[in-house]
């Protein structure tokens, strides 16, 4: 039994002082259903997850009290990816028909504060300043940067590629262009990454609109159909957010395995993908994610991403709305954002961020602590 997306909705992402988090999903949600020409009773069951706005099945007191089976999901950044997996896994297996992926968040301004002992770890490892992330991820691409020859400016371009990006899209947060010198000269938080080479937590939120393959077009005249949708969890001997150490003998990290069994699943390689959006807490993790999803090796980054090949117009582009650079972080939304996009680019309906040509195959890649991956391919 495939799976189709036949109906997508958005709240703008950023600030918006007038409305909840519940509200901002709610927005989403009613988009998502227009767009699908349904109304929410026709939806048999619902996944979705906040991390900071209350559970998502609060939903219901939106849109009305329907009696349905509404799960909530949290698996921090890809609490979305998980969502919709779970999603995906109940219209396969023959349960459902169609049912509804929501995601939503806001976050107060400032960095994320993420207690040690939801995580299994002692207060140490918040005492000695682990549990800021930004710390953790200096270190880890540095540690890549030195092993694979990547530059600094390699990563200030990733930024002003996000920033370009984000103001050709109507529903980012940041709209400005920043250079890469600008980015490169912004405050340094934890060397080599300055401040615009960061996300920020965010608001805003993400429906979708699932449907058995074989339905879509009783709901959509252009359905995007899921491939694949895969979620890893980390092994030990790999190297994630909030580990409390290193192992002596390295292994994969559940991205190179969700990528994998992703690319498996949909009978594709990564030379097929025509658009990507990929996990960019901070420019390093993006470069890291090429290499790790496959689309490159380690090192090639470096004359690809100089080249522009990144790019909107790039031979491979990579975070076409913005990336979470340019969206930020609402943590429940981020995900599905990603899925957001690559329908519209498939479409053919993401305006002036469209890439060019008739892309047919969309990869998305969400990563979330403490070491979780999850992968979808979608295709027109």
């Amino acid at each position: 039994m495939d799976v189709a997306i036949v109906g997508i909705g958005i709240h703008p992402f950023g600030r918006t002082p007038s409305r909840s988090g519940l509200q901002q999903g709610a927005y989403a949600a009613r988009q998502a259903l227009k767009d699908a020409g349904i109304e929410w009773s026709d939806i048999q069951f619902a996944f979705g997850g906040s991390a900071s706005s209350g559970n998502a099945d609060a939903l219901g007191n939106e849109l009305g009290l329907t009696g349905l089976p509404f799960i909530n999901v949290a698996n921090g950044c890809a609490t979305g990816g998980s969502s919709l997996m779970a999603a995906y896994a109940a219209i396969k297996s023959g349960e459902h028909d169609l049912g509804m992926v929501v995601g939503f968040d806001k976050h107060s301004r400032g960095a994320f504060n993420a207690n040690p002992a939801d995580l299994g770890l002692g207060n140490w490892y918040g005492e000695v300043g682990l549990m800021l992330t930004t710390q953790f991820f200096a270190m880890k691409i540095q540690k890549y940067m030195h092993d694979y020859g990547i530059s600094n400016d390699t990563l200030a371009k990733v930024a002003e590629k996000a920033f370009e990006n984000g103001a050709l899209n109507p529903n980012a947060w940041r709209r400005e262009p920043v250079s890469a010198e600008q980015v490169a000269e912004s405050m340094m938080v934890n060397d080599p990454l300055t401040k615009f080479m960061f996300c920020a937590p965010g608001e805003g939120g993400v429906a979708l609109i699932v449907c058995r393959a074989d339905k879509a077009k009783n709901y959509c005249d252009r359905p995007v159909y899921l491939k694949s949708a895969v979620l890893k969890s980390r092994r030990y001997g790999s190297f994630e957010v909030f580990a409390p150490s290193q192992a002596l003998q390295q292994v994969d990290g559940p991205t190179v395995d969700a990528s994998r069994a992703a690319f498996e699943m949909a009978g594709v390689g990564p030379t097929d993908i025509d658009v990507a959006q990929l996990q960019d807490t901070e420019s390093g993790a993006e470069i890291m994610h090429m290499a790790a999803n496959g689309f490159c090796e380690h090192g090639e980054q470096e004359h690809l991403i100089a080249s522009g090949a990144t790019r909107i117009g790039g031979s491979f582009p990579v975070n076409t709305d913005g990336g979470c650079l340019a969206n930020g972080e609402p943590i429940g939304a981020s995900g599905l954002r990603q899925v957001y996009e690559n329908v519209l680019q498939l479409r053919g309906q993401a305006g002036e961020h469209q890439i060019p040509g008739d892309p047919k195959l969309g990869y998305t890649h969400v990563y979330g602590a403490p070491g979780i991956s999850a992968v979808t391919i979608l295709q027109r």
